[in-house]
């Protein structure tokens, strides 16, 4: 009788129960920023409450069906990982000037949707250069990508950015009774219930914030029951080559943090990410960035916030994400349901949100625990890269007198860092050693000739 193959974690799929609850944890891990986006560019332009309201369900629409592109994918498209897909911030600065002088939302449309186009197009060349991305680079990238994103977890512990009552106490005291109650059910609970800790913790905070009167569930009554997303809801796309040039380069941002966050999961889930699939991820990207141009909203890529969720649980499998996508669709033609979700207080999303986001961080100390650091100049690439990094996201202000485009590649300290890491790798591990310096790194680095063979002989003499 023949014995057939085990089943990959990243392709198991778990019992409806289990992925009606894993799903959902990935949508609550996600929701607050995914929304973000609209919110920030429809406020900028001054859209009518009904315009902001549709910008957010067709964003939620296109979420979900990124999504489901990316995890389940079909002939090239998608990296068939537990990729969560949503509006990328690294955009929010061009579509708001794009929006606000240079021709509204049709010519952010315009250009998303020439952004997309090109993002497919050069899938295949961001695929051949996987092999810049040893375990020095990309165990500094997923560190910074953690580290980057703790402020984001800060500011909605405290309340969420704009509050009133921003850094109350009592916002402070229910974010820590979250990041407890999560990290409790994580160790004392059973198996299931403890890879399930932060939807726990995010239900049981909610729970406690009704009475103490942090949630308004005034926009529940508003929202409609049903809404549905038609192509260029708010006129044809135009092209202007302004706004055309400002996406591209974010487009090339974005591709850039979402090999990091390809490979992040790739390390998590034990399914190292190759070239193929990794422009097959990018294809998808691009895709569903076309699709966001057409549905009226806006370039679509990996959500890091998510990558935390998947290293903290150990839920490695890839259809628990797109029952998260499924999710996301319903909420996107279901108004009312999406204002449910939208009224979880900020300093419930905070809690738990400090937890996943620190094992990004953590995630890449583990990738660097790989790298040989004697006799070398690996320290110097990581220290230089993390500093570079993590620049932008201390003082945010540090580039606007800048222009716009290298704004928006400074701007995101993701794709500031990794920058610096491939070509500070490549500087010290690559070219020729001069002298006698120490420039012939064997772990991590990328020595001439046989890169590839050194970094797999180093990951095999670690284990």
């Amino acid at each position: 009788m023949a014995s057939t193959a085990p089943v990959h974690p990243v392709d198991e799929v778990p019992p409806v129960r289990q992925l009606a609850a894993f799903g959902l944890q990935h949508v609550l891990a996600m929701y607050a920023g995914a929304v973000a986006v609209p919110l920030i560019v429809g406020g900028a332009m001054k859209l009518p409450p009904a315009d902001l309201a549709y910008l957010i369900t067709a964003d939620l629409l296109v979420c979900g069906i990124a999504t489901l592109i990316q995890c389940v994918g079909f002939w090239r498209f998608g990296v068939r990982l537990p990729i969560m897909q949503g509006c990328t911030f690294a955009a929010v600065s061009p579509m708001v000037l794009i929006g606000t002088t240079g021709g509204g939302l049709p010519a952010i449309y315009g250009s998303v949707i020439v952004a997309g186009l090109a993002i497919v197009l050069l899938a295949p060349v961001f695929g051949r250069l996987l092999r810049f991305f040893p375990p020095l680079v990309t165990g500094t990238v997923i560190l910074i990508i953690g580290v980057s994103l703790l402020p984001v977890a800060g500011n909605w512990a405290a309340g969420g950015a704009g509050s009133a009552d921003f850094g109350a106490p009592k916002n402070l005291a229910l974010a820590a009774f979250v990041l407890v109650m999560v990290l409790g059910v994580q160790r004392f609970a059973p198996v299931f219930l403890s890879r399930i800790a932060v939807l726990i913790g995010i239900a049981v905070g909610l729970a406690v914030a009704v009475p103490f009167g942090f949630t308004d569930f005034g926009g529940v009554k508003d929202a409609d029951w049903v809404g549905i997303s038609t192509p260029f809801h708010f006129g044809a796309p135009t092209f202007e080559v302004s706004a055309i040039v400002s996406m591209l380069v974010v487009a090339l941002v974005c591709m850039t943090e979402t090999t990091g966050d390809f490979i992040a999961v790739g390390e998590m889930t034990g399914r190292k990410v190759e070239p193929r699939s990794l422009a097959d991820g990018l294809r998808a990207d691009g895709l569903s960035t076309v699709l966001g141009g057409v549905f009226n909203t806006f370039p679509y890529t990996a959500y890091a916030q998510n990558v935390g969720l998947v290293g903290m649980t150990r839920v490695r499998s890839r259809w628990v994400v797109a029952a998260a996508g499924g999710m996301l669709v319903l909420l996107g033609l279901l108004p009312k349901l999406g204002a449910v979700v939208a009224a979880i207080p900020a300093p419930v999303l905070g809690g738990a949100g400090l937890v996943m986001f620190g094992t990004v961080a953590a995630s890449g100390l583990r990738t660097l625990a790989e790298v040989d650091f004697k006799g070398n100049h690996n320290l110097t690439v990581v220290a230089v890269s993390v500093a570079v990094g993590v620049l932008p996201v201390g003082v945010p202000t540090i580039y606007d007198r800048f222009p716009d485009w290298f704004q928006t590649v400074m701007h995101s300290g993701i794709s500031a860092g990794c920058l610096t890491a491939i070509v500070l790798n490549l500087l010290f591990n690559h070219l020729p050693a001069k002298g006698g310096s120490a420039g012939d790194a064997e772990s991590g680095g990328l020595p001439v000739g046989g890169g590839e063979q050194a970094v797999e002989k180093s990951r095999e003499e670690s284990v």
